[in-house]
């Protein structure tokens, strides 16, 4: 019998799979339980309808992601930080830091996407990695001067 999935099921498939299963396990587990609908006509062109705009929705998203990171890669974010004698800063300058003042250049940048090779104690100029999970990355400057 072939049916829709509408939660994983472990060792059956994903979500949104068309998989083959025998009636009593379709018919006493996955059906009471609403893990899986029955593969009509109907419903598969509906699940496939469905596909495709998933499908169109996320290569949207890569290309505005690509095209974000296109404008921002190369771009140097200044911070203004009260430092010691021996430029070490009075704390860090962390992700969000980054992330809220790339906002203010009009960049949307979530924090977690931001990736440092070390945490910023001292002034200079440093590196950071904008990556999203498709593989797309762009390189930013930081710059940090004495306030």
């Amino acid at each position: 019998m072939k049916v829709i999935l509408q939660k994983d099921v472990k060792d059956v498939g994903r979500v949104g799979e068309l998989v083959n299963v025998s009636e009593g396990f379709a018919r006493n587990f996955l059906f009471p339980r609403k893990l899986a609908a029955e593969a009509t006509e109907k419903r598969v062109k509906e699940y496939e309808h469905l596909k495709r705009v998933a499908e169109t929705k996320k290569k949207k998203a890569l290309a505005e992601r690509q095209e974000l990171l296109n404008k921002i890669n190369g771009t140097t974010v200044t911070f203004k930080l009260p430092a010691g004698e021996t430029d070490k800063l009075f704390g860090t300058v962390t992700t969000t830091d980054i992330s809220k003042e790339l906002q203010k250049s009009g960049y949307s940048i979530d924090r977690r996407d931001i990736h440092l090779e070390e945490p910023i104690k001292v002034l200079g100029q440093h590196k950071a990695l904008v990556k999203y999970a498709e593989g797309l990355e762009a390189k930013i400057q930081i710059s940090v001067e004495r306030a």
